[in-house]
């Protein structure tokens, strides 16, 4: 009798939405975006060597690796929803470490932060393949970067700005944001996910299914796209303040320049229209070739700074192309029954980027200066355009219909 008077919404929770998710994207996108710029001048300021802060991102990116490895054991153990939190209040631990400021704790932080982001990351994509459909997950990655704009616009030159007002502020916001994510999180009451089916053994080392995820082109190739895409971010967020301060053009303007780069984020839904009407193989081609040609093109030009800094923010317009389209290749491979564990093997693409371009620009500093870095970029992103070679032109385009009598003309 009384359970007709309860809610439909609290008896049944409402499937999360592709609004949903963009929603949850758009609140991580405060969390870390205020802090991008952030973390490489407080490195810089505490270790005062751009080596140093190579050795240190190589250091916290192994830490991170190994962390998202064992997530999916973790998730085994832990419900989701508590592994998501988990992620959630280390980004709040984090920034409580780099207001205390010592290069200990700055360390910490920037540890913290790295974890906690390939924490929820995993967890989020399980989550989305898990409820969106495989045709609909180009409409929310679309969705995931609309929402994630303000954040990643407004963010960089935020934290650079109110690090010289007051230094705790920038960290203060973040730590702030993260309790508003998860507290958005648990309104959603996305739980623990689909089941597919019974556990009939003990949780399974992720590692287990390397074998697996290299039996299959199509996840590999996505996954190299990913890594080199995530580098190409690397450079750019890390190496280009540094190579301005080292130009003496101030430290606020690699935060002021992310900013700008990442207002095309407002463009997405345009972005994800073009790829629709010509093809996922085209686009992911054309993000890298944009990349290869303006930060080889940066590298040539290292005399003149001002022409290198604009070449560098054109190539990370190739990038934000490559943030919408470069990741579905994987994403449309995956099987139901290995959701978590393959979000886990495709999010070690941060750790391994995070792990290979600071080792890379070690050795690069070495012998050449910051402006070598560009050059090695450019050289991936030219590799990653001969891969692409190699996807199915129709990939993720939707089937066409025949006239009657014909057999249907199947998507990838």
């Amino acid at each position: 009798m009384h359970e007709r008077r309860i809610p439909e919404w609290l008896r049944h929770a409402p499937v999360p939405s592709v609004r949903d998710f963009g929603i949850l994207a758009g609140l991580e996108a405060v969390v870390r975006g205020i802090l991008i710029s952030v973390f490489p001048l407080i490195m810089y300021r505490a270790l005062g060597d751009a080596g140093m802060v190579s050795a240190s991102y190589f250091a916290v990116g192994i830490l991170s690796l190994l962390a998202g490895l064992m997530i999916p054991v973790l998730i085994r153990l832990l419900p989701r929803r508590w592994a998501y939190s988990l992620g959630a209040l280390m980004f709040v631990a984090s920034a409580g470490f780099a207001i205390e400021g010592s290069p200990v704790s700055v360390l910490a932080a920037l540890a913290l932060n790295t974890v906690a982001a390939v924490t929820t990351f995993i967890c989020f994509n399980a989550y989305v393949l898990d409820y969106i459909s495989r045709m609909e997950l180009g409409q929310c990655e679309t969705s995931r970067m609309f929402y994630s704009a303000l954040g990643w616009t407004a963010g960089p030159v935020a934290g650079v700005l109110l690090l010289e007002v007051w230094a705790p502020a920038p960290f203060l916001i973040s730590g702030s944001a993260a309790l508003v994510m998860l507290a958005a999180f648990w309104w959603m009451r996305m739980g623990n996910g689909k089941q597919i089916a019974r556990a009939r053994g003990p949780a399974s080392n992720p590692l287990t299914y390397l074998p697996r995820f290299l039996a299959q082109p199509r996840l590999v190739a996505g996954w190299l796209f990913a890594v080199i895409r995530s580098a190409g971010w690397w450079i750019y967020v890390v190496y280009l303040p540094i190579f301005a301060i080292e130009k003496g053009l101030g430290e606020e303007l690699g935060g002021i320049l992310l900013s700008v780069t990442n207002a095309a984020l407002f463009g997405a839904p345009l972005l994800q229209r073009w790829v629709q009407r010509h093809s996922i193989r085209l686009a992911v081609q054309a993000g890298f070739l944009g990349v290869t040609a303006c930060f080889g093109a940066a590298c040539v030009a290292q005399g003149w700074p001002a022409v290198s800094i604009t070449l560098l923010v054109a190539g990370s317009a190739a990038l934000i192309l490559l943030d919408i389209c470069a990741g579905l290749p994987f994403l449309m491979a995956v099987k139901p029954s290995e959701r978590t564990e393959m979000s886990a093997v495709y999010s070690s693409y941060r750790d391994i980027s995070g792990i290979l371009t600071p080792g890379v620009a070690w050795l690069v500093l070495l012998a050449a200066p910051v402006a070598g870095i560009f050059a090695a970029g450019a050289a991936a992103a030219a590799g990653a355009v001969l891969l692409a070679g190699n996807l199915h032109p129709r990939l993720g385009r939707k089937k066409q219909v025949p006239p009657s009598g014909e057999d249907p003309v199947p998507a990838e």
